[in-house]
């Protein structure tokens, strides 16, 4: 590939237009999120109501993102993306108007963080689908990464320049410079070429097939997908809800204070944008990639519990914040890759439920770990129980694939005499691990290997590492 493995999605000329666009919206968003944080904290005085403004914004995943997840399968993408990115610029425009004037007070705060989340719970799936039809089939994961590494270095510098602009003239000017950047992403969503999205890409053009429900009814005949988000949702309440944990860590037994909670929290983001170039590299995530680093992160948790000073413990969280960004792409790879088009964007919303879920259950359950427990057993023991889920998802998902091989082998011979000795010829010529697809595969049907999970059109050699 010409521009190198590392950035070879930036090849395509639609996603090099809405990479940069959504670079400029996530330094807006993360602005937004500091100047929210800081106006509710001065304005209250309470750490539980910031708590509450943040769990405003999360709580309507739970209920929205399914329906978002089949307006992503039935209605085009640019209309209802639009339409989003003028909700939140109006949504942020509000929120300039409060810290300006004072008019609603945190009444107001709390409806437009409602809001807030409401708008990104239905977007979110429909702009997962809609980004993965900017890129091809090879290059898919390739641009999931390069998206993680934009999302951690505009995560870095939004929340870089909003501490120097909320000290300087306070939060409205933050919320005002979100409030513009979503211009960014409407003109990138009128600059972007249809006629130039890649054959491979494109969403299947077959029937919906129902709407919430048949999502769920898909979900339960895909297995090895479901195994997937299991172990997501252990890693992420387990091992991924650090911000608990460094802050317990800092205020505890590292004695580091807010100086040193500041500084974990910087390392954790570098390791991130580590975690998102290594992803970037690798020629494909499949289920291996995500046991590995499953197991390379809820190690590294074990012995986070033991480091004995702020630095080795920021040596340890480094590479944990990298497993944490390729855990996290493995699996929206595998979501995108490994289902029916018709179905994808509940798959989508499917998943970022499990990421609120994931986080709504770890963040109380570390806290009160902690509390009780200490920082240093809730580390030790969060990571030994997410290592023994890792393990137990990777005998199972051997098991899948052992099962979808038997499956494949035993599929009839064909009638005609042509394909049965194309039949014969491919069985005794299929390479030793392989698994070799001489039937199309049904949507939903058990043949859920790895890499060959309800997918419409079949696919002649998985082999998912």
């Amino acid at each position: 590939m010409a521009r190198g493995a590392t950035f070879a999605a930036l090849r395509h000329r639609n996603y090099r237009i809405w990479a940069l666009a959504g670079f400029v919206s996530v330094i807006g968003t993360w602005m937004q999120v500091l100047g929210v944080n800081w106006y509710v904290l001065k304005a209250t005085g309470s750490a539980t109501s910031m708590g509450f403004t943040v769990l405003l914004q999360a709580a309507p995943t739970l209920l929205l993102s399914v329906w978002g997840g089949v307006l992503a399968d039935r209605l085009p993408a640019r209309p209802l993306l639009i339409a989003a990115q003028v909700a939140h610029a109006a949504l942020a425009a509000g929120l300039a108007a409060v810290a300006l004037t004072g008019v609603g007070g945190m009444p107001l705060i709390f409806a437009i963080s409602l809001a807030t989340g409401a708008v990104s719970a239905i977007e979110g799936p429909v702009m997962g689908r809609w980004a993965s039809t900017l890129v091809d089939r090879e290059t898919l994961g390739n641009a999931l990464a390069l998206g993680s590494l934009t999302n951690s270095a505009g995560r870095i510098l939004g929340m870089s320049l909003g501490a120097v602009v909320v000290a300087a003239v306070g939060p409205g000017l933050l919320f005002g410079i979100n409030a513009a950047s979503f211009a960014a992403v409407v003109v990138a969503l009128f600059a972007i070429r249809p006629g130039a999205l890649p054959a491979q890409a494109v969403p299947s053009a077959g029937p919906t097939r129902g709407g919430a429900r048949a999502g769920f009814a898909y979900l339960r005949g895909q297995p090895v997908l479901l195994l997937a988000l299991a172990l997501s949702f252990v890693l992420g309440s387990l091992g991924r809800n650090y911000q608990v944990t460094m802050a317990a860590m800092s205020d505890g037994p590292l004695d580091a204070g807010a100086s040193g909670y500041g500084f974990l929290s910087t390392v954790f983001a570098v390791g991130t944008v580590l975690g998102a170039f290594v992803a970037a590299r690798r020629r494909s995530l499949g289920y291996r990639t995500l046991v590995a680093a499953g197991l390379l992160a809820s190690g590294l948790q074990i012995v986070a519990g033991l480091a004995p000073g702020t630095w080795s413990f920021a040596a340890i969280i480094l590479p944990i914040a990298a497993a944490a960004v390729i855990i996290d792409t493995t699996v929206g790879t595998r979501a995108q890759l490994d289902t029916d088009g018709a179905m994808r964007g509940r798959v989508l919303a499917a998943l970022a439920v499990t990421g609120s879920v994931s986080a709504a259950v770890g963040a109380p359950l570390l806290g009160w770990l902690a509390e009780h427990a200490g920082p240093r057993q809730t580390l030790i023991l969060a990571g030994s129980a997410a290592a023994i889920a890792t393990v137990a998802a990777a005998v199972a998902l051997d098991r899948q694939r052992n099962r979808a091989t038997t499956l494949t082998l035993v599929v009839p011979q064909p009638r005609h005499p042509v394909r049965r000795v194309a039949f014969r010829v491919a069985r005794i010529a299929r390479p030793s691990g392989a698994v070799c697809a001489i039937a199309p595969a049904r949507p939903g049907s058990a043949v859920s290997g790895s890499g060959l999970v309800g997918s419409a059109v079949s696919r002649q050699v998985i082999d998912a590492r």
